[in-house]
């Protein structure tokens, strides 16, 4: 399943109102460990398909949802279930690190 784009128009619907796991990674162009993080994104997207959402929301043009959520520092990735958040991470990690921060909470 591809990368969904998440926005402020659009995260109540797909994250808080999805029922399964949602992954929302905040990112900016502009950040350098962001866009290492992109290939991530789609490795966990096919990955976890049928288990796990991945979702992409661009920090700057989407400032309510970021405010909302308390972003400190980029790239965020939040993962939710059910509407609920259930584990935060802030900054880049590799593979490993990534697929051991979904095992312990999907």
């Amino acid at each position: 399943m591809p990368v969904a784009e998440v926005t402020d128009a659009n995260f109540a619907a797909e994250v808080l109102g999805a029922e399964g796991a949602v992954l929302v990674d905040v990112w900016a162009p502009w950040c350098g460990p962001c866009r290492l993080m992109a290939p991530l994104m789609d490795w966990a997207a096919s990955e976890y398909d049928g288990r796990l959402l991945v979702g992409k929301l661009e920090a700057d043009p989407n400032p309510a949802t970021r405010d909302d959520q308390k972003i400190q520092g980029l790239p965020t990735l939040i993962l939710f279930r059910a509407g609920v958040e259930v584990a935060r991470h802030e900054g880049a990690m590799a593979k490993p690190q990534l697929k051991a921060f979904l095992d312990a909470h999907l």
